[in-house]
């Protein structure tokens, strides 16, 4: 049995948010209490409304904000000798560095989150620590690496009844599953995850859960439905302000029409989407979302040479940010285009 969901990122006075509401009005408020504490409380409360503020600049795109709130907020919370809150603002630091593409350094920051955590008897904060690690690592690819991590934070999340954490593990776990190809199990996960967080009233959890079961609906030729799920959870995602979520949304809409062979709608979806992770400062969605407008256009009658070019440039930008499985992704592009390397391309022009 799980309990509702909350937000454990918002601390002290600010306690009383619910994960549901809108950024703009978690911003309002933290920022406004972070004033007042600045004024008359201490060092723990700066620290506290600090962290609200970075976490919701960042889940509104506004990195450079974030970059500062929780600088900032750490700062306090060393003044203040408060681990805890030093490690909430070290795992929002690291969270922010994997969102802008640093994947090294966010793992980095959220292992030192984690030993701080550790050190100082939060058990919520060393759990979204690791778990941040875990993901980290996830988005390189690094599965195998990861993946008995994952399965253990989903344990201890059951275990303790946790709706949000279990929604995140159970996600993760399916994401995993759908990237190597074994979608009955991928299904069921993301479907367990949407009942769960609907239950727990996590509409941001939902919302990605309803995204993962697109996908595979979309896989396996059922688009319309796919088509639905992401209109809900994009419905679920413009309510509580999730910049982040709305633009893998797009992207994920892009790839369904693209799966259906409705290549000019999708090559609007995934220029829409590129212009909200450029917006955000977000390169790996930024990446992912110029591989699919790539692609439409190939299925558009683009000219070889350049589609050959452009993918070349992205196997680059993969490798920058980090990821593992970045070239695998570029070949089978290659390969469903009929596209060589720019340079062998260019050989065979030469001839």
């Amino acid at each position: 049995m799980y309990g509702k969901a909350f937000a454990p990122e918002y601390r002290g006075s600010l306690g009383e948010l619910s994960v549901n509401t809108s950024l703009e009005e978690v911003l309002a408020k933290a920022v406004e209490e972070r004033r007042r504490a600045e004024a008359t409380a201490g060092a723990a409360e700066v620290a506290h409304a600090g962290l609200a503020v970075a976490e919701a600049s960042r889940r509104l795109g506004r990195v450079d904000e974030a970059e500062q709130a929780w600088k900032g907020s750490y700062r306090a919370a060393r003044g203040a000798g408060d681990l805890g809150a030093m490690a909430w603002a070290m795992w929002s630091g690291g969270t922010l560095a994997r969102q802008r593409g640093a994947l090294a350094l966010a793992r980095r920051r959220l292992a030192i989150a984690a030993e701080l955590a550790e050190q100082g008897g939060d058990i919520v904060a060393r759990g979204y620590s690791l778990a941040g690690l875990a993901e980290t690592g996830r988005i390189q690819g690094d599965y195998e690496a990861v993946g008995r991590l994952h399965e253990q934070l989903l344990a201890e999340a059951r275990r303790r009844g946790e709706a949000r954490h279990t929604v995140w593990a159970l996600e993760g776990i399916a994401q995993m599953h759908r990237n190597t190809g074994s979608f009955d199990s991928a299904l069921a996960l993301f479907e367990e995850a949407a009942r769960i967080a609907e239950d727990a009233g996590d509409d941001r959890g939902r919302a990605w859960a309803l995204r993962g079961i697109a996908d595979v609906h979309s896989v396996r030729g059922d688009t319309e439905r796919a088509l639905a799920l992401l209109t809900e959870a994009e419905q679920l995602c413009r309510a509580i302000q999730l910049v982040g979520a709305l633009a893998y949304n797009h992207k994920m809409r892009g790839n369904v029409l693209f799966r259906a062979g409705r290549h000019a709608e999708a090559e609007e979806c995934y220029r829409g989407a590129l212009g909200e992770f450029r917006a955000m400062g977000e390169p790996r969605g930024e990446a992912l979302a110029r591989l699919g407008l790539v692609k439409a256009q190939a299925r558009q009658g683009r000219a070889v040479e350049r589609t050959a070019a452009d993918l070349d440039e992205l196997e680059r930008a993969f490798g920058a940010i980090g990821l593992l499985r970045g070239s695998d992704l570029i070949g089978a592009a290659r390969a469903e285009l009929g596209v060589p390397a720019a340079a062998a391309t260019a050989v065979t022009r030469a001839r």
